[in-house]
């Protein structure tokens, strides 16, 4: 067979694979529409709502119930001054702040005013449920109120006996935050290597079962095998139709991100994220061999499925592969060395961290990336032309 004839028989298998998967209206919409857009869309809608209400309990007025008020007047004043309002006391704040009627409650001892005038120190409750996470803002700015006019009575206090404030803290520790802007929101946004690893998983999921499971459980497969065309070569056409709409739906998801991302409000968390052109270019240079690695490794458990539900299982149990290296490094925190690049998965998670923190990918580390995924891929490959070539696989029953 000629050289033309093998493009041609390559180039007739993945138009007709495209083609017939565009009319499936399950594959473009997981291909093309769940994954790679309404994925930003949730996440972006999610951050935007939990840190503006972060942002207006922050700054506007916030009700506390005090029980014993009448105790410490200056000390209420100190917190009406910051936005704090007291109200009326509570008779089973416990109770309260378990059922959420209250984020927190402030409660004062009744021992308070006698213990002040001895000059004793004196102490104050803030009862909350740590649990409710949209109780810990409002318990951090009361904490914080309060602390503030403890350090500052107890300052006064010392000048009131000829000592200097600087005598109760012989020893100030100065922090040096190193971490910049961008590599605040990388922590942030440590989800994304996985949700684009998984974007390209699910955008050629359906793809990958349709054109090996689906087409033995409709028969199909056995005359196509029956052309005199080498069985690599149908292969090959099915990989590319596969990698087709899996690096489609990773770019829609990249556009996605570019668009919505300007609409997150890092700035007020004092954080920058960049996720234009540059970064989805790193990004998909980066993917670039993973998407051929998991289009095999979709192929290959799908060939041993012999129905289209049989290989869906299959494959779901396959989707939890991706999620490894995102588990292992929010689990064991450890400095990135330099043979992890060449890990598939893994090289691509540190990468992409990379890039978000604004740090960038040295060529070394990036052709370790393509260079291990790449020969995965290989293989992965070989592994699913072996497959390719047994009988068995064009038979249904």
């Amino acid at each position: 067979m000629t050289p033309v004839a093998r493009t041609r028989a390559f180039l007739t298998v993945f138009l007709k694979e495209v083609k017939e998967n565009l009319r499936d209206r399950r594959t473009i919409i997981s291909a093309f529409l769940t994954g790679p857009l309404l994925g930003p869309l949730i996440l972006v809608m999610m951050l935007n709502v939990t840190l503006n209400r972060q942002f207006d309990k922050a700054e506007k007025p916030l009700p506390v119930p005090v029980i014993g008020a009448e105790h410490a007047p200056n000390l209420i004043n100190a917190l009406k001054a910051e936005g704090i309002v007291p109200k009326a006391p509570i008779a089973n704040p416990e109770l309260a702040v378990r059922k959420q009627d209250a984020d927190v409650v402030l409660r004062i001892s009744p021992d308070y005013a006698e213990a002040w005038r001895k000059g004793e120190a004196v102490q104050v409750e803030l009862i909350y449920d740590s649990s409710q996470r949209d109780a810990n803002a409002a318990v951090e700015r009361v904490t914080q109120v309060v602390e503030t006019y403890a350090r500052q009575q107890g300052a006064m206090r010392l000048v009131a006996r000829g000592l200097s404030p600087s005598t109760a803290w012989p020893v100030v520790a100065a922090k040096r935050d190193q971490a910049t802007a961008q590599a605040r929101a990388a922590l942030m946004f440590s989800i994304l290597p996985y949700f684009f690893v998984l974007t390209v998983f699910v955008g050629g999921m359906y793809l990958a079962i349709d054109l090996t499971a689906g087409e033995r459980e409709r028969q199909s497969l056995e005359p196509l095998f029956a052309n005199p065309v080498p069985r690599w070569k149908i292969l090959a056409g099915k990989l590319a139709a596969i990698c087709t709409f899996s690096a489609a739906s990773l770019l829609i998801s990249l556009l996605a991100f570019s668009v919505v991302g300007p609409f997150i409000p890092t700035e007020k968390l004092g954080m920058e994220l960049d996720l234009g052109p540059r970064f989805s270019g790193q990004v998909l240079l980066l993917m670039v061999p993973l998407i051929a690695l998991l289009a095999a490794l979709q192929s290959m458990v799908a060939a041993f499925a012999k129905s289209y539900r049989e290989a869906q299982t299959y494959l779901s149990l396959l989707m939890f592969v991706p999620v490894l290296p995102s588990i292992l490094l929010s689990t064991m925190p450890i400095k990135a060395q330099g043979w992890m690049y060449a890990v598939p998965l893994l090289g691509q998670h540190l990468g992409i961290m990379q890039l978000l923190r604004g740090d960038g990918v040295t060529a070394q580390q990036l052709g370790l990336c393509l260079a291990g995924s790449l020969v995965a891929a290989l293989i992965a490959v070989l592994a699913t032309v072996r497959l390719y070539q047994s009988e068995r696989l064009a038979i249904s029953g």
